[in-house]
């Protein structure tokens, strides 16, 4: 086996500080159910995991059904399958509880040892269900749907410790001691900024006797940029970003970025959270003009779209309706399950089967989504341009206007020969229509960067004798781009009787001095001087842009004599490379005779007709309104220069806005964005529309209206804006309850509520529901996510020790009551930030465009994202992982393996394992393999010898320093096996990817 990468298996299961089969497994359930049992709190929810997908209202195995109590009471095939009061009669707790193949569910997980006492209790208790024996209850009954009530605090100091303490003692467990100041500024420092404390650090805050240093770390790590960094992380989970479109192609979304940096932006701000959720909604309604009105929408954008369902599937195909209402409902389930915790999607079939939302419910939400698409959007960055650009448009409106006035008045003097003149011009300038579709053309390889070198050539035959060489370019809606698609930027053109242009070589002409700008559909033409050469070269020394790669494309190459013959027609074609897709892209296109035409009057023409023109104008007009025109004209200009200077300053972003379309997708732009009709769709059939629906939100909720009482006349834009007051309304009892609720998950590992996007009735009930409303109404009071950060963190409950307590997991093993805190394995970008920040190569730079960790090959079609080309020494990718680029078809191995969420589903709760692949990853992949190096050169730098360096290695991973055994163990490592080897067991102890 090769030293680089022996490591000893004893040295590393030393250095554990946790027993690997302990770790991140759960603990064995208690028995302790509270009592008496709650059917919806206790029960459904272990049908609703573990039975109803086979024992359900679509499905009954054995002919048992659980969801409805007249149904499980009369049991299946096989009899009663419990009885109530009486659990020896019940074959369903047997059933549960089996170790053999009789065991229920067959597949899956089987039951924890708390939800089997949770259906014992139940059952002895008489098998109480709601009183109509159904799933359905009144939304006024249901726990998350009842108003946010500020319960009062049990005791003084901590509201989170009093309410808390108030479960433990009812419980009869005790709470654990407070941890360690080293454990506390490692938890904190991962909590809020998901980085690990400098030594330095760790040292100054265990040495400092002030009362209040705790909180000033606090209050210094919420004012951390890098705060925002981190937990916008968590909410990109939950809204599903992504930065490819997923699906089929999967083609990439370059501009998805500026959501991202809008989420930083935002938390580091401590922006109220109500205009949080109404930016996200209706942005640029509700605040319009503003930077964060626009990004923000990225929200609506930021789940996969199905380019081949809308781009190439008409909507007139079943294939293309299913696209469009997918799509949706995408925009509806990622608003409705982020801000409020519902699982909304349920009712595009039917009345949902649990939770009180109608059906119709579901179709109006869509309404509201009903006019927007997913688009780019380019606008003003900086607001400062925004009011130059405005100001220097309103300028040049009223130039124009004066303009137009002096010019009718021209026209009226002149008569029917200036009339005559501008209609020539008009259409001398007017766009051409494209003759054989744009792509019919050559089109060379695909290039990662603009100055590769691309050539193509025509052979000519012997003896031709040429006289003027045209290229004419190509026009392709690819990207948006049209006319000019492809054309060179910087270029020459030669001639040579050498078929290698190796030797005779003479260059007609040479655009390679500067940017050759796009020509539209301009031919570009260039004088021989009579040269004689049997072939022509084009030669592209800077490749036109395409999307996110460069190429060479032309319709057509002539070569034509003095008497304007064309040589080259039908001629045969070489190239350095092409594409060759017939019949869209091959090289013989060059050659064909067949290309898009430009304006048919060369350009000495329109200049002569347009001095006539302006000879015309001056006349009619006089000295007066001539000069008059001139300054008009000049005011023009000078609008023009100065907004051309301007956008440079602009930014595109991807969101959800009105779009105009593309292919065969018919976005409503064409039509002013006027919302497109939406139908209940019985069963979700898109085939069967059923009554038309207009745009309103979920009416059961009580406290708000959720008809919204819209004008006739109104727009789309008022749609989203009642939606997104509707959310972010006070009286709104989910959104406040969700977002404390993923803000204590963050913290604990688990929420209050352990089911964060399902607050109904299949979800989990809170095991503290006044803490939780205590929670919810402090950040709906205040709108600050920052002062509900800092509640929680100075809490003991939150400081409490990780330590184990036999008598407490008798009780209550899992810790549902808070008796510790949880120990918590970090996430792929913490382990991945944190590698870097002790190998000394983080970049803090923040904001701007994602770098990219793979190289991109066959991007023309379905790009493949290759990550094991990338350079794991490419220093711009050494930024915090926040700012990855993240594909959804196929992510980063070693962020998967360490189980990074999939960001084509919205991942409310991470999953936590731990795998040997993840031990493999973290030694072997390309990235470690290199920070090991600079973590190596790092401390060889820090220490003289062996033994100081390994301490100073210790010191920068664990924030502590090694014991001697630890110490002794690794210098003999590093002295036996290098430095860099050594670090690579430090990057891999269980302490230095957990948190205690």
């Amino acid at each position: 086996m090769p030293v680089s990468v022996r490591v000893s298996a004893g040295l590393i299961c030393a250095f554990l500080m946790i027993p690997a089969g302990s770790l991140g497994a759960r603990d064995p359930g208690s028995d302790n159910v509270p009592k008496p049992v709650n059917f919806d709190r206790d029960v459904r929810p272990v049908f609703a995991k573990h039975c109803l997908s086979c024992h359900g209202p679509d499905k009954q195995k054995g002919g048992l059904r659980l969801d409805r109590r007249a149904e499980a009471l009369a049991g299946g095939d096989s009899g009663q399958a419990f009885a109530p009061g009486k659990p020896a009669d019940s074959p369903l707790l047997a059933r549960v509880a089996a170790a053999d193949d009789t065991r229920m569910p067959p597949k899956g997980d089987r039951l924890s040892p708390s939800e089997m006492a949770a259906l014992r209790a139940w059952v002895e208790q008489g098998a109480k269900w709601p009183a109509d024996g159904s799933a359905a209850t009144s939304a006024a009954d249901w726990w998350s749907f009842k108003p946010v009530v500020r319960s009062a605090v049990p005791e003084s100091g901590n509201p989170v410790d009093a309410f808390v303490m108030v479960k433990l003692k009812e419980k009869g467990l005790t709470a654990s001691v407070v941890a360690d100041r080293r454990t506390l500024i490692r938890r904190l420092y991962f909590d809020l900024i998901g980085l690990p404390p400098t030594p330095e650090k760790v040292e100054a805050f265990v040495a400092d006797p002030a009362a209040d240093v705790y909180e000033k770390l606090i209050d210094e790590l919420l004012a951390s940029p890098q705060y925002g960094e981190r937990w916008a992380r968590h909410w990109l989970d939950v809204v599903h970003f992504g930065e490819t479109h997923g699906y089929d192609k999967d083609q990439p979304r370059p501009n998805a970025w500026p959501y991202r940096d809008y989420v930083i932006r935002a938390l580091n701000a401590d922006k109220p959270f109500a205009r949080f959720v109404r930016e996200q909604v209706a942005g640029d309604v509700l605040f319009p003009g503003t930077v964060d009105g626009i990004e923000a929408l990225g929200f609506l954008a930021a789940g996969p779209w199905d380019l081949i369902g809308h781009a190439e599937v008409p909507e007139s195909k079943i294939d293309g309706k299913i696209a469009r209402h997918l799509d949706r409902d995408d925009f509806v389930a990622n608003t409705i399950g982020t801000f409020m915790g519902l699982t909304v999607h349920c009712a595009q079939c039917h009345n949902h089967k649990f939770d009180p939302i109608a059906q119709e419910d579901y179709y109006r939400l869509q309404a509201v989504f009903a006019a927007i698409d997913r688009a780019d959007k380019t606008y003003d960055a900086d607001p400062k341009v925004a009011a130059q650009r405005a100001e220097l448009g309103a300028k040049k409106r009223v130039a124009n206007e004066k303009k137009a006035a002096l010019l009718a008045a021209a026209r009226a003097k002149a008569g029917a020969e200036l009339v005559a003149i501008e209609k020539q011009l008009t259409a001398a300038t007017k766009p051409a229509t494209v003759a054989k579709p744009g792509e019919y053309g050559y089109h060379s390889q695909i290039a990662a960067k603009p100055d590769t070198a691309k050539w193509v050539q025509v052979d000519l035959g012997p003896g031709a004798k040429i006289a003027q060489i045209v290229l004419r370019p190509c026009h392709d809606e690819f990207n948006n781009i049209g006319a000019g698609f492809g054309f060179p930027v910087r270029f020459t053109i030669a001639v040579s009787d050498d078929a290698e242009f190796k030797s005779g070589v003479v260059t007609i002409t040479n655009e390679t001095t500067a940017d050759f700008s796009n020509p539209g559909l301009s031919p570009y033409s260039t004088s021989t001087a009579g040269r004689t050469g049997r072939y022509v070269r084009v030669t592209a020394t800077k490749l036109a842009p395409r999307q996110n790669d460069y190429i060479l494309a032309l319709a057509e190459l002539e070569a034509l004599d003095a008497a304007g013959h064309n040589l080259a027609t039908r001629k045969p074609v070489t190239a350095l490379d092409s594409i060759e897709a017939p019949a869209r892209w091959r090289k013989t296109n060059l050659t064909d005779g067949l290309y898009p035409p430009g304006p048919p009057l060369a350009a000495g023409e329109i200049a002569k007709l347009t001095a006539h023109r302006t000879a015309l104008v001056n006349a009619a007009l006089g000295e007066k309104g001539a000069a008059e025109l001139a300054t008009q004209e000049a005011e023009i200009r000078a609008a023009d220069t100065a907004l051309g200077k301007l956008a440079g300053q602009r930014r595109t972003a991807y969101i959800g806005t009105i779009h105009t379309g593309g292919g065969t997708f018919v976005g409503t732009g064409a039509a002013g964005g006027k919302p497109r009709p939406v139908y209940v769709l019985p069963r979700g059939d898109v085939t069967r529309p059923g009554k038309e629906v207009v745009p309103g939100a979920i009416v059961s909720v009580p406290g708000i209206v959720g008809k919204f009482e819209l004008p006739t006349n109104h727009n789309e834009g008022d749609r989203r804006a009642a939606l997104a007051n509707w959310l972010a309304d006070p009286n709104n009892p989910l959104t406040w309850r969700v977002m404390a609720n993923r803000v204590w998950q963050y913290h604990f590992g688990r929420g209050l509520v352990d089911t964060p996007n399902d607050f109904g009735k299949m979800g989990q009930a809170p095991t503290h529901p006044e803490l939780l409303d205590y929670l919810a109404a402090d950040l709906r009071d205040h709108q600050s996510l920052k002062k509900l950060h800092k509640l929680i963190v100075t809490s003991n409950t939150y400081k409490q020790t990780s330590a184990g307590n036999d008598a407490n997991a008798k009780t209550d093993a899992d810790n549902r009551y808070l008796w510790r805190q949880n120990r918590r394995k970090l996430e792929a970008e913490a382990v991945r930030d944190s590698i870097l920040a002790v190998a000394g190569k983080l970049d803090l730079t923040m904001g701007g465009p994602s770098f990219r960790d793979f190289v991109v090959e066959k991007p023309e079609h379905s790009p493949h994202y290759e990550y094991h080309l990338h350079d794991p020494e490419d220093a711009k990718c050494y930024r915090r992982a926040v700012y990855r680029f993240v594909v959804r078809s196929k992510q980063e191995p070693f962020m998967a393996a360490l189980d990074c969420a999939d960001p084509s589903l919205a991942v409310e709760k991470r999953n936590q394992t731990l795998t040997p692949q993840q031990s493999l990853a973290m030694l072997n992949n390309g990235l470690s393999l290199t920070m090991a190096k600079h973590f190596a050169g790092r401390v060889e730098r820090m220490a003289p010898d062996d033994a100081g360096r390994m301490t100073a290695a210790v010191r920068l991973a664990l924030g502590r320093n090694p014991t001697a055994a630890e110490r002794d163990a690794l210098t003999a490592y590093a002295t036996e096996f290098g430095l860099a080897n050594a670090c690579r067991v430090v990057l891999n102890l269980n302490e230095f990817v957990f948190v205690d």
